[in-house]
């Protein structure tokens, strides 16, 4: 480790604007591979985590995760340590565990304000200490970037790779899903909106819209604002019936085909009347799943969505206030509730009338197999089951 006088110590900033000396900038790292061929170009720690980042610029929420993940700990190691990524030990990585759980001193690393451009100058790599589960997920992603490194042949080994992973036990149950009576509730909050003005029809149709998708298709806040609306697709199955189709990208850049209910195609082409568009989406359609207001065909971000599912949670809840004690249970649950929730709730429905193995795949818990393409005798049961067992019921 270089002594603290002798050194210049970097200001921080985020990676894309990282200069670091040669005594630092890893490419003399004490865990940097001899003996082998690399795999990639990078002579420095910047330049390694760059090669690693680029095979997840195609998703969004990754990227910037894994990226947010591997800059904190390159931070880390050259302003408090002194050393270079590629001389961390499994010690140095112990205590960077315990420094995500409290990261001082504040004022350098934690953000005054909860949002804050990357370039801007009082950015901090940290929005506030870490949960013991946002620690437990950000040191996996370390332990994978390490691993790729070593692979890549730019790390001699990954110091992670000697921690106690524990396995987590499955929770027993899904408790973060709304019960009937209360997704009740919400809906009858959506259908109290306002629809005197054309924003307010617009607002309104939106969130109809986007809890109706949330629902009947049970898909994540991620693949609503990563899938567009030229994923619904017709097709005719054995019996000459023309079933609807919804086409998603999601997890782990995985497709799956989502059954599109009557219900949900009468919403689409709802939502699509008003916003200016043909009833039914064609062929390749980039339009996005929800558009902003103002109807510009433009991707939604992932706060936006959750503020807009989140401020229906809080009508609802403020509703149920006015009922007194009766109801502080149910307030509770809408005040935790997330987006997430409508995912589980959509699923805790499916499970309770729907054969197992169709729940899973509509969820997407599993992997497609290249036989599912040929089956589609089975994915037409699906539909049918889907059609007849999981509505909406506006």
């Amino acid at each position: 480790m270089i002594s603290a006088e002798l050194r210049v110590i970097p200001a921080i900033a985020p990676l894309e604007q990282m200069r670091f000396t040669p005594e630092v900038d890893g490419s003399t790292g004490l865990n940097r591979a001899t003996g082998v061929r690399p795999q990639i170009a990078a002579d420095t720690d910047v330049d390694a985590i760059k090669a690693w980042l680029i095979r997840f610029a195609d998703t969004k929420t990754t990227f910037d995760n894994y990226r947010k993940e591997a800059e904190r700990l390159l931070l880390w190691s050259v302003i408090e340590l002194g050393k270079p990524l590629s001389s961390l030990t499994h010690e140095d990585l112990q205590v960077y565990q315990h420094f995500l759980a409290d990261p001082q001193p504040s004022a350098k690393w934690i953000m005054t304000k909860r949002k804050m451009p990357r370039r801007h100058a009082d950015w901090r790599p940290f929005a506030g200490p870490l949960s013991p589960t946002s620690q437990r997920q950000a040191m996996g992603i370390l332990n994978a970037m390490l691993s790729w490194l070593v692979n890549a042949g730019y790390l001699a080994g990954n110091p992670l790779a000697l921690s106690r992973h524990r396995q987590r036990k499955a929770k027993p149950r899904v408790t973060r899903f709304l019960e009937e009576d209360l997704w009740n509730e919400v809906k009858r909050t959506i259908e109290a909106l306002p629809r005197e003005t054309n924003r307010e029809r617009e607002h309104y149709y939106r969130v109809r819209w986007l809890f109706s998708l949330f629902y009947l298709a049970g898909i994540r806040i991620s693949e609503v604002i990563q899938n567009t609306m030229g994923g619904f697709f017709c097709r005719k199955d054995t019996d000459g019936e023309l079933r609807w189709w919804l086409e998603i990208t999601g997890k782990g850049d995985k497709t799956r085909m989502v059954p599109a209910t009557n219900e949900l195609i009468i919403e689409l082409g709802r939502y699509r009347r008003e916003m200016g568009l043909s009833p039914m989406p064609s062929a390749g359609e980039t339009c996005p799943l929800v558009l902003p207001i103002g109807g510009k065909q433009r991707f939604m971000t992932r706060s936006a969505i959750h503020i807009i599912v989140k401020t229906i949670f809080k009508l609802t809840a403020d509703n149920l206030k006015q009922r007194g004690l009766e109801a502080a249970n149910q307030v509770a649950r809408l005040e935790a509730a997330s987006a997430h929730w409508l995912r589980h709730t959509a699923g805790t429905s499916m499970a309770g009338s729907m054969d197992l193995r169709y729940v899973r795949d509509n969820l997407g818990h599993e992997n497609l197999t290249t036989t599912n393409v040929y089956v589609h005798s089975e994915d037409n049961k699906r539909h049918a089951e889907t059609e007849a067992k999981h509505k909406l019921n506006w």
